[in-house]
């Protein structure tokens, strides 16, 4: 019987990814432009990852 709710390498990256991304928007040298941009990709990963 195949496990439903299968952990894989991809979820691994996609979640080290959205920790990276959280980690540079408390950087303080960001743009306006660049902290969008991040904001919309960690939005993005959060809806992929089901964590909104």
């Amino acid at each position: 019987m195949p496990l439903e709710n299968t952990y894989t390498c991809g979820d691994y990256r996609e979640e080290m990814r959205l920790l990276g991304l959280k980690k540079r928007m408390k950087e303080e040298m960001l743009g306006p432009d660049e902290k969008e941009s991040i904001e919309a990709e960690i939005a993005e990963l959060e809806k992929a990852l089901q964590l909104d």
